[in-house]
């Protein structure tokens, strides 16, 4: 899962735009922007983004129009993880690698941790950078808004929901009859052959955070569409 891998595999599987989201950082966001300016003759967007866990255990993605806005995020974040360090023989190693799939250095962080903000400060956070938050995989048990909290409160401002690909298409629709958000579905993959095993379309002039907004609002003819 380094960058350039990454990158060479969606391409592969027809993506147009990825989102990069490492839970709780963003270390690797820019070398896979940068890598996808190595592949000859595509033409590939990488999106910054962070899945952050919030104090509640609920993970929200935030997608960002550039590396600066997601480094942002990424500060609050760390400002509020508890001041552990990992252990890589228990979770494994958090590596930062480059375009050229070159390692870096390590993230000596504890990032499988909750950060200490709550759901809807995580999303105002999200929201004053001029990004998207999209609550994580909400079928789930693990990790899920309706799995932690049982249900999505009212006082939150989510611009949509994520499903996963585990759902049949009864219960998508039971799940989703009383969701008032714009749903999309992605692959939220942790191996390459993950890649692209859902998508979602976007009907955008352009692969821009401000067009795939319109297009979760249904706005001036963009919209969303997933299988």
């Amino acid at each position: 899962m380094s960058p350039l891998k990454i990158l060479q595999k969606a391409y592969e599987r027809g993506i147009d735009i990825i989102g990069i989201c490492d839970h709780n950082s963003a270390e690797n966001v820019q070398f896979a922007i940068n890598a996808s300016n190595l592949l000859d003759g595509a033409s590939l967007t990488v999106l910054p983004g962070m899945e952050i866990c919030s104090k509640e255990e609920v993970h929200i993605i935030g997608l960002f129009e550039n590396a600066g806005d997601v480094l942002k995020m990424q500060d609050i974040v760390y400002q509020t993880l508890p001041a552990e360090k990992n252990n890589p023989k228990l979770f494994g190693e958090q590596i930062i690698a480059n375009e050229y799939d070159e390692i870096e250095g390590y993230n000596e962080r504890l990032l499988i941790r909750a950060c200490n903000l709550s759901v809807k400060e995580i999303i105002e956070k999200i929201h004053e950078l001029n990004g998207i938050a999209i609550a994580s995989h909400i079928d789930r048990e693990a990790y899920s808004i309706i799995g932690q909290l049982g249900f999505i409160p009212d006082d939150i401002e989510l611009d949509g929901v994520e499903i996963s690909t585990n759902l049949t298409a009864e219960d998508t629709r039971r799940i989703l009859l009383d969701i008032k958000y714009p749903v999309i579905r992605s692959s939220d993959a942790h191996f390459l052959e993950e890649i692209g095993k859902a998508t979602t379309s976007f009907f955008i002039d352009e692969p821009t955070i401000e067009e795939i907004k319109k297009a979760l609002r249904d706005e001036n003819g963009r919209k969303i569409s997933y299988e």
